[in-house]
């Protein structure tokens, strides 16, 4: 299921159509998953008209987006079609800035192991349980932009 999951993030035109269909301000704003396995999450936001604040660069909703894309994918890869279903829900979001982002911008989660293992977890259990995910967003020149907590509950449904 993991696999499967990923082989349709990674495929350009299928994952823009999922996002023009389920998430269409993220389709219009230009947030992109650039890589994804079942490890880490890489997504990009361009500073472009559409995600422009008045201060020339992206508006600070726009990388929470992105950010939280980034935990997101890899929580809905290990959530994919699993027997029970698992409901996912972002609880809450920290999100620091540190410096103007005027080009793009790279969002890389590396909590994919961690996340698979409180998934599994969860399903086990049957109890709701709370996992806080870490996002780091970086320009080109690899300069730190803003770092994301997301925090997601997960819980698996009764069947």
């Amino acid at each position: 299921m993991l696999n499967k999951f990923l082989s349709l993030v990674n495929h350009p035109l299928k994952y823009k159509l999922f996002l023009l269909t389920k998430l269409p301000s993220a389709f219009f704003s230009g947030v992109r998953v650039t890589y994804a396995d079942e490890e880490k999450c890489i997504v990009k936001i361009p500073f472009k008209w559409f995600s422009q604040n008045p201060f020339k660069s992206t508006y600070f909703a726009c990388l929470s987006m992105a950010a939280e894309m980034s935990t997101g994918v890899l929580a809905m890869a290990n959530t994919y079609q699993s027997n029970p279903p698992v409901s996912m829900l972002v609880l809450k979001v920290v999100g620091n800035y540190t410096k103007k982002a005027t080009g793009f911008t790279y969002f890389t989660c590396e909590d994919g192991l961690a996340l698979k293992q409180l998934i599994e977890g969860c399903i086990a259990s049957k109890e709701a349980k709370p996992f806080t995910a870490t996002s780091i967003g970086r320009n080109k020149e690899g300069d730190l932009i803003a770092e994301f907590e997301v925090t997601w509950s997960f819980k698996a449904k009764s069947t």
